[in-house]
């Protein structure tokens, strides 16, 4: 896959995971019932929404990282050996910083 490719696969999901850090705040911030039960139940789903808000901000910072390496020129080197990271991987981890081997 041309580097190109990566480019805008990244920076797709990259505003993807905006809009749904957007919409995951807004649902955070609605006011909650003042029944207690449904309180109990807004309250989980706040837990759901707040976890998933956090693997979004994960994912968003990997994303810029792998954009940074890819203006440095390194996009395609592992973090941590140095080595070459193989396509394939890249194809179904286009943000991965880690060789195979390194990433254990």
């Amino acid at each position: 896959m041309p580097f190109q490719e990566y480019k805008r696969r990244l920076i797709q999901r990259k505003m993807e995971l905006e809009r749904q850090q957007v919409s995951l705040q807004q649902d955070l911030s609605k006011e909650h019932s003042h029944d207690f039960a449904e309180q109990a139940q807004e309250r989980e789903n706040d837990d759901v929404l707040t976890s998933l808000k956090h693997h979004a901000e994960a994912e968003l910072a990997e994303i810029n990282q792998a954009l940074l390496r890819m203006e440095q020129g390194v996009y395609a080197q592992c973090t941590r050996c140095d080595a070459k990271i193989n396509p394939a991987r890249l194809e179904a981890l286009p943000a991965t910083a880690f060789c195979v081997n390194c990433s254990h």
